[in-house]
């Protein structure tokens, strides 16, 4: 029989005290130090500082002042086991944004995207007007000339 580490440690010992006590009955005698004994060898690994700090000491302990000890133990044991959490995070909006196209795709809407040649022919980025380009532009070969840039030939 092994301690677990759960439940109460306590109860644990006073199980093992109630076993010792049945192996009695049947004319069988477990002296109160061997019944220490295993218990401290049923201990798990976490009471490991325990045990050897009890077996450095001279003197022998009852079942009682086990228990109290054991329990003693067991609080350091539950106050030094650290607690740990597993955060998960999803990007803000994404769950959303699947809901929405998987409900309610709607009507389907084509894009036309221009080409490279198309945008600078549809209008002067200074003047900002589609009837005007750039090279024919007054305003951009007055900027041009105030940064110091050599001047474009004017086409007409």
């Amino acid at each position: 029989m092994k301690y677990k580490g759960k439940g109460n440690i306590r109860e644990y010992i006073l199980e093992m005290s109630h076993i010792a006590s049945k192996i009695s009955a049947l004319k069988l005698i477990l002296p109160e130090e061997l019944l220490v004994y295993l218990v401290l060898i049923s201990l798990p690994f976490q009471f490991n500082q325990f045990k050897v700090s009890y077996n450095c000491i001279k003197e022998k302990w009852s079942l009682n002042e086990l228990i109290s000890h054991c329990v003693q133990e067991e609080e350091r044991i539950k106050q030094d086991k650290t607690q740990s959490a597993h955060l998960t995070s999803t990007p803000k909006g994404s769950k959303k944004r699947k809901i929405m196209e998987a409900v309610n795709p709607g009507p389907q809407r084509k894009h036309h995207k221009e080409t490279k040649e198309e945008t600078k022919e549809s209008g002067c980025f200074f003047f900002k007007g589609t009837n005007r380009k750039k090279k024919n532009c007054t305003k951009y070969h007055a900027w041009r000339a105030k940064k110091g840039l050599p001047e474009l030939p004017k086409t007409n």
